[in-house]
């Protein structure tokens, strides 16, 4: 097939194109992967690339894909960050002390997969530092072999007090088998608030895609004893078991824990909180309903399938909007050709949501996709880094840039700046369609990370520029997507 062919049939296509079933997990496809091939061996302790002004995180065989980053309070220039492992079992962990300008990299836990008859890998990373600069990094285990396919998954947060250099220290729990095995995309927070009576309390919200533990739906666990133990609390509505995806979790300025979900059943962003450090949960609001229901097939990512998720945080800072809330997401454009990023606030914590708006500047034949939202604690910055085709050469849409939009109330944003200074392709390799350099199953993953602290902001995403360079070791002999982040200030 040509890219000329190829790009014909998206383009007629794209409505169609939702690529997943909402009832299997977003690590579906590394599981089909891992089943049938032996895992990729480890690569130590790998060291970043500098390439033009974006640093290549893992620097390692690939693929990696879906990225998180995190900044230590205590110590702004000490970053973490995190990503899948697509030919490997392990998470890959990576770790900064100048304001990543470089990193290291290290394999994160997996528990005794013998235990569960079996096989096991890791999925979904997401970190967070608490108030004293502890790390924490969520992740899902999912468990498989013997011929049974999955058999279980749980969650893990592994805890480090080195910067995410080593992580002593794993609590595994949340063990679900059977038919209630779907558990993903974990999201962990932890509470850095100094007025806060739950301050350094950690948070871990996922959905249990068909089940998942105990009564399924959107679960938020609690741990107020440094991640040695959780608690777990269903938060959403009726709708429930089978029917959320995509949690995110953020914390106020006095403790408040803020989760939201995509409602598939109502076809909603939707809302809860609590106000007494997870213990109680109030009623789910709708932040906005939407188009997309589950996921869609844009050209960028039409193998996988752009995921429909929000990305929340709240104003911490001492300034004139503290509290305020700020959630943005994917969904169609009003003519309904291409995708957005949209947001709305909360002055009341979460009662009620301005009407939606779009996040940066309007653009026509343009897809935005897989973004997440960072408010900076200090200036009250709302951030929002997504994936763009603006700089498309293929006429097909296929070639993203990771972009930044930046605002001061959440509602009203500058024109984007351009952060990643090469465009990917996840379609083909210079014309050559299927490409052996692309990892068609996951592409750039469901979700890229921003963190944001004093003014610095930090994009993480997935990056494909260098796919097709030789590395040793690898079992296709080349890199494919790599980890790449920027520092903009």
């Amino acid at each position: 097939m040509t890219v000329r062919i190829a790009a014909a049939v998206l383009a007629l296509a794209l409505p169609a194109l939702a690529a997943r079933d909402p009832t299997k997990p977003t690590w579906w496809d590394k599981y089909q992967y891992l089943s049938t091939h032996a895992p990729d061996a480890s690569p130590g302790g790998t060291g970043s690339l500098s390439v033009g002004r974006n640093v290549d995180v893992s620097n390692e065989c690939g693929p990696q894909s879906e990225t998180f980053i995190a900044i230590d309070p205590t110590r702004p220039k000490r970053l973490a960050a995190g990503s899948n492992e697509i030919f490997r079992n392990p998470m890959r962990g990576y770790f900064s002390t100048d304001n990543g300008g470089s990193w290291g990299g290290v394999d994160l836990p997996l528990p005794d997969c013998k235990n569960q008859n079996g096989t096991c890998f890791g999925s979904d990373p997401s970190l967070a530092f608490d108030s004293r600069g502890t790390l924490y990094y969520s992740y899902i285990v999912v468990f498989f072999g013997n011929g049974n396919g999955v058999t279980a998954t749980e969650m893990a947060v592994a805890r480090s007090t080195d910067g995410g250099r080593t992580y002593p220290q794993t609590t595994f729990f949340a063990l679900a088998g059977g038919s209630s095995h779907f558990n993903d995309k974990p999201m962990i927070t932890a509470d850095q608030n100094a007025a806060s009576p739950f301050r350094d309390n950690v948070y871990v919200a996922w959905d249990a895609a068909i089940g998942g533990s105990g009564a399924g739906g959107i679960q938020v666990a609690t741990s107020s004893d440094g991640g040695a133990t959780f608690s777990t609390a269903r938060v959403d509505g009726p709708s429930g078991q089978g029917h959320s995806i995509g949690a995110t979790v953020t914390t106020g300025p006095q403790g408040q824990v803020y989760v939201a979900w995509n409602d598939i059943a109502q076809n909603a962003i939707v809302f809860n909180s609590s106000l007494d450090g997870g213990a109680t949960w109030g009623t789910p609001r709708v932040v906005s309903f939407k188009r997309i229901q589950f996921d869609i097939g844009i050209p960028a990512e039409s193998f996988r399938g752009a995921l429909v998720y929000p990305a929340c945080d709240a104003d911490r800072s001492t300034g004139p909007r503290s509290g305020r809330i700020t959630c943005s997401w994917m969904d169609l454009t009003a003519d309904g050709a291409h995708t957005d990023i949209y947001g709305s606030v909360s002055d009341d914590g979460g009662a009620t949501w301005s009407a939606r708006g779009t996040i940066g500047e309007s653009l026509s034949r343009v897809d935005r996709f897989n973004h997440w939202l960072a408010t900076d604690p200090v200036t009250g910055q709302v951030n929002v880094s997504y994936y763009d085709t603006r700089n498309d050469t293929t006429g097909a849409g296929f070639m993203t840039d990771t972009y930044l939009s930046q605002s001061s109330d959440g509602q009203h944003f500058g024109p984007s700046v351009r952060v990643s200074d090469f465009s990917s392709n996840e379609h083909d390799c210079n014309g050559i369609f299927p490409c052996n350099a692309i990892n068609y199953g996951n592409q750039q993953g469901d979700y890229e990370g921003l963190a944001a602290y004093g003014g610095v902001v930090h994009p993480i995403w997935t990056d494909s520029r260098r796919n097709q360079d030789a590395l040793a070791g690898c079992s296709r002999g080349i890199a494919m997507e790599e980890v790449f982040t920027a520092t903009v200030k």
